[in-house]
């Protein structure tokens, strides 16, 4: 495993604000892969060290209701051709990745209309490999970066370019600068979401390509949280010496997002039983390909997920935080799930909206407040595409 670190290029401040971090394929389908592995104890998270000021403890936070709602405000735009990542500009719009053809297009969020920025080059779409995760720097006022997980010939990498609106449409991506490179790719389970954190610090979700050790290894970039400057260098405080990992034992991450109190969930995709969600310890063993659900923390130091669903009701892609819940989307399951949070544990059972009534649900994130983004996923070569499709819905939850 090879990783490309470039030298970074601006002064990190000297205290950096840190976090607690804290599958079935994308149709559920079971892989060409033995069944899932039985549970056995391995060595949880001995020997790590997490950052400074984290900490696991809830605060006395509000709880929100046990039941919430959803409404689907308005369709903000359609016709996008395999969405994959979204990511809000500061000034206004949203950037959504096409998987399949590798372009970033802006779309207005009052009118719906779409301007392609252009074409990432270098993007091999395959299976579900492409051009996937998306994130805005957190300096974009000063460096108009944009940020994008792809898979490549190769491997799975991120990169960034420059984005200049006032140049023609179609020509307003710069090259691309690769930060990182060398996480594993493969037909599935590539992971690719990117977000940046309350730190200010690039965190990636990564799959496994069906190689289940690969989730174990420290020394490789697949099955993991990575945590980077953004720069592509180990961020500060990371818990293993000069390692982007952050955390480990995962299957195929596909959501990430922080609550109010800054720490990080994740959701990711079970094999045959079980889809999780999940609070992410820095640190942290979350347990494949050993365990795959609840039931395996106290006996063999993994971290347990927060709630699990049968893969055929969620197969969970994107998630956000809003009104004190996860809003987790789902592909297999065709639904949005809420869940209540009270500290790091679900105040209430999970709840299911839009069951089957946009299709395949991708990408999830706040608007600010009680609104939503909403992307569908139907043109992705699971779904049964109607006209339209696929759409980005807004949406008001409680």
């Amino acid at each position: 495993m090879i990783v490309q670190r470039r030298a970074v290029t601006a002064v990190l401040a000297a205290a950096v604000l840190m976090v607690t971090a804290g599958c079935t394929t994308d149709d559920g389908e079971q892989p060409d892969t033995p069944g899932s592995s039985t549970p056995s104890s391995t060595s949880g998270t001995s020997g790590t060290k997490k950052p400074e000021g984290s900490s696991s403890s809830p605060a006395a936070e509000e709880t929100p209701p046990a039941k919430g709602s959803v409404e689907v405000v308005r369709t903000v735009a359609e016709d996008l051709d395999t969405p994959w990542g979204l990511a809000p500009l500061p000034e206004g719009g949203l950037l959504v990745s096409s998987r399949d053809k590798g372009t970033i297009t802006r779309v207005d969020e009052e009118t719906g209309e779409k301007t392609e920025l252009g074409e990432v080059p270098g993007v091999a779409a395959a299976g579900e490999g492409g051009l996937l995760g998306l994130a805005v720097s957190p300096e974009y006022a000063s460096d108009h970066m944009i940020y994008a997980y792809f898979t490549s010939a190769s491997d799975n990498r991120i990169v960034r370019m420059l984005y200049d609106p006032e140049k023609p449409e179609g020509e307003q991506l710069g090259a691309p600068d690769t930060i990182l490179r060398g996480i594993p790719k493969g037909t599935n389970h590539n992971g690719g979401r990117i977000a940046f954190g309350p730190d200010q610090m690039l965190y990636a979700g990564t799959g496994e390509r069906y190689e289940g050790p690969l989730a174990q290894d420290k020394d490789s970039l697949g099955g993991k949280i990575l945590r980077m400057t953004p720069d592509g260098q180990p961020a500060p405080g990371n818990p293993f010496d000069d390692s982007l990992v952050y955390s480990y034992g995962h299957r195929n991450v596909q959501g990430l997002a922080w609550d109010a109190k800054q720490r990080l969930w994740a959701s990711e995709f079970g094999q045959d039983t079980w889809d999780e969600l999940n609070q992410i310890e820095p640190g942290g063993n979350y347990g494949w390909p050993e365990a795959e659900g609840k039931g395996e923390g106290d006996k063999s130091g993994f971290v347990d997920p927060v709630e699990v669903w049968p893969v055929a009701d969620a197969s969970p892609s994107g998630i956000a935080i809003a009104e004190g819940s996860v809003w987790m989307a789902g592909l297999r399951g065709k639904r949005l799930w809420r869940i209540p949070l009270q500290g790091t544990k679900a105040s209430a059972d999970p709840q299911a909206f839009l069951e089957g009534e946009y299709g395949r649900l991708r990408t999830v994130v706040s608007a600010g407040g009680d609104k939503l983004w909403l992307v569908t996923s139907e043109t992705d070569g699971r779904g049964s595409p109607e006209k339209g499709d696929d759409k980005i819905l807004e949406l008001k939850v409680t």
